[in-house]
């Protein structure tokens, strides 16, 4: 996907493109992770969409739940959702940065062929 310190940087255009692909693959990975997130509270604390939602939201956003978790399921379920959600959040944060790190560290390293 990337090319190596041979080749010449990409052009901006190219780049731009690039950063917009790894946004949409962070959007999709966040929305996804909400999603599940959303029917698992849904499904084990009872809760309406939207305290789901906000739940959901909170955590994956390194904040913490709004409702604290009454069932055995539900508790479960917030805990391993809560690891979850701290992993998603570095993986998002990664997906996002990585094209621009290596923009950078590719035009210190690129080799010009004389």
């Amino acid at each position: 996907m990337y090319e190596s310190k041979y080749c010449a940087p990409i052009p901006r255009a190219h780049f731009i493109r690039r950063l917009f692909v790894h946004f949409l693959a962070a959007i999709g990975l966040l929305a996804a992770s909400l999603l599940v997130g959303i029917v698992g509270y849904e499904h084990f604390e009872h809760l309406a969409w939207r305290d789901a939602f906000i739940n959901s939201a909170m955590l994956l956003g390194g904040m913490g739940p709004v409702n604290a978790p009454q069932s055995d399921g539900g508790k479960i379920f917030a805990g391993v959702y809560a690891l979850y959600a701290g992993l998603v959040f570095l993986i998002v944060l990664a997906i996002v940065l990585t094209p621009v790190i290596h923009r950078v560290l590719h035009t210190f390293h690129w080799e010009v062929d004389d």
